[in-house]
């Protein structure tokens, strides 16, 4: 029995190193033989039904649309992702994002074709032949001169009221020299350079200068904070009030004060009468004066209060107190006289020490009051 069991393990030992190496051999042999059923296996699939890669065989580095013989661009989503089919791509939700710049471009733009395709082209201003280079834009400059935006003069021109040089503008964007040039809009001439137009309510006890030596109160104190140095047209005596003009245009000024040009003045003079009926006429006969005749060019009684009367005296001259020494010399002396307009400027509402730039209309009225 121990011998028979001596035999029979040494047999079963033989018989497993012999399996094993029978095993090792049949593990290589098996290898072989695998490859070999596997390949018997494909070919018994037919040729007609695609055949499908073993496990070991399949390729994750693959992209789209490449071949069984090797990638046709480069690494795919499945060897990035590091599973079948790759990573999932977020869900966008609305409109989808173009693939390449390009194309996002060529949508963009179609749309703004769309977008504007029914609206009307923008009409450019028209420029003369020739003058592109030389001048300024008549708008610009009239816009410069206060009489609006652009746009609104640009209207002015096409209503047929704006003149250069005595001929009608028609069309937009003509240009002018503003040093050379006369413009006028409605017949009247426009300040086209930088000059500066006020008129003040002169309070009375303020003397008619810029400055004073003896530091009393002047016109200068009202135009202290302005750029450009002013300078007043005419005087009035220190105790009258009313309306004197403040500018920067010296030939404007030198007109409006010369007699040759007739620019009228009105007043208003508190008087105590009784007054006779003939007083306008004496006014306007003439006033033997020291230095000469005076004449009225108009008189009136506005206002009567017992003895008390409130007249109205226009005239032409600038003689040094000439309403005063007129109504003096008549038996009626004056106990306060106020300028209530000069040429076509009046006072208006305008309260005493009140200092207020004049309009684009009022400075046209002025300049044709003197032929500017």
């Amino acid at each position: 029995m121990r011998s028979s069991s001596g035999r029979n393990s040494s047999g079963n030992n033989g018989g497993s190193r012999g399996g094993t190496s029978g095993g090792r051999g049949g593990s290589g042999g098996g290898r072989g033989d695998y490859r070999g059923a596997g390949n018997n296996r494909d070919d018994r699939q037919g040729s007609g039904r695609p055949k499908k890669p073993r496990p070991e065989e399949r390729r994750y580095d693959v992209g789209p649309g490449a071949t069984q013989d090797g990638p046709k661009s480069g690494r795919g989503p499945a060897a990035r992702g590091g599973a079948k089919g790759g990573p999932k791509k977020p869900q966008q939700r609305g409109r989808s994002v173009p693939a390449t710049s390009r194309e996002y471009e060529a949508r963009a733009e179609e749309r703004n074709r769309e977008r504007y395709a029914g609206k009307k082209d923008v009409k450019l201003p028209k420029t003369f032949p020739g003058a592109e280079q030389e001048g300024e834009r008549l708008q610009k400059v009239l816009a410069r001169a206060g009489y609006g935006s652009r746009r609104s003069c640009e209207e002015l021109i096409e209503q047929a009221r704006v003149e250069v040089n005595g001929e009608i503008v028609l069309e937009q964007g003509k240009r002018v020299d503003p040093e050379k040039d006369e413009v006028k809009v409605d017949g009247l001439t426009v300040a086209t350079q930088s000059y500066q137009f006020f008129s003040l309510n002169k309070p009375a006890g303020v003397v008619s200068t810029m400055e004073d030596p003896e530091g009393r109160q002047c016109l200068g104190d009202y135009v202290t904070n302005r750029e450009t140095r002013l300078f007043h047209v005419g005087r009035l005596d220190t105790e009258t009030e009313g309306v004197i003009l403040l500018t920067n245009h010296g030939e404007l000024a030198h007109r409006l004060t010369h007699p040759k040009y007739g620019v009228k003045k009105t007043y208003l003079a508190h008087i105590v009468g009784p007054i006779p009926r003939d007083l306008g006429k004496q006014l306007k006969d003439g006033i033997q004066l020291e230095d000469g005749y005076a004449r009225a060019d108009h008189f009136r009684v506005v206002e009567q209060t017992g003895k008390n009367y409130l007249v109205e005296v226009t005239l032409h001259e600038g003689r040094k107190h000439i309403v005063r020494r007129m109504l003096a010399e008549a038996g009626f002396p004056v106990d306060k006289l106020v300028r209530v307009a000069f040429g076509p400027i009046t006072l208006g509402d305008q309260k005493s020490g009140w200092l207020r730039r004049l309009s684009n209309t009022e400075v046209g009225m002025l300049m044709q009051e003197v032929d500017l």
